[in-house]
């Protein structure tokens, strides 16, 4: 398969649970601004389920919450794959993490697998509570996860020789 060069921005997370809706929130930004190489996906999945939107694609950015408690809430990180080899394990049947199942992806069909992948994650205060809204430290710094994935976007350009039109 011949990768069609183009930018899959994937947001992961419950539209009900807090700020675990924040990647969804952020890809929702990105599509608004209505991108001519990049598409972008909401989905409320993870592990295995995530191949099919990577598939086909040169780059990849997947923005998600993150909840190491090592970060203020609000906090913004950009993640290459490498940097979560060491949560890469055994698969199950049932749920693997995103590093294993890109993994996975690129042993089963390294030709459709796209050839960068970061992750845009912000540390979040609560993904338990169901409630549509944001907690205010996380709310205060959407546009900044914009931003940074709006970068990342620009980083990928710029690989493939384009000009950055964000």
């Amino acid at each position: 398969m011949i990768l069609n060069g183009r930018i899959s921005v994937i947001g992961l997370g419950s539209p009900i649970m807090t700020d675990d809706s924040i990647g969804l929130r952020i890809a929702q930004r990105i599509a608004d601004r209505q991108l001519p190489d990049t598409d972008v996906h909401q989905e409320a999945v993870g592990g295995l389920d995530v191949l099919p939107l990577l598939r086909g694609y040169s780059h990849a950015v997947i923005v998600d919450a993150i909840q190491t408690w090592q970060y203020a809430p609000g906090t913004v990180l950009i993640f290459d794959v490498g940097d979560f080899e060491s949560t890469v394990g055994e698969a199950s049947a049932h749920d693997v993490n995103l590093a294993t199942a890109i993994r996975i992806g690129r042993q089963m069909d390294p030709d459709s697998m796209p050839r960068d992948v970061k992750f845009v994650a912000m540390e979040i205060a609560d993904m338990q509570t169901m409630s549509e809204e944001l907690t205010p430290n996380v709310a205060a710094q959407v546009d900044s996860a914009e931003r940074a994935v709006l970068h990342v976007i620009d980083e990928f350009r710029r690989t493939n020789g384009r000009m950055p039109s964000a």
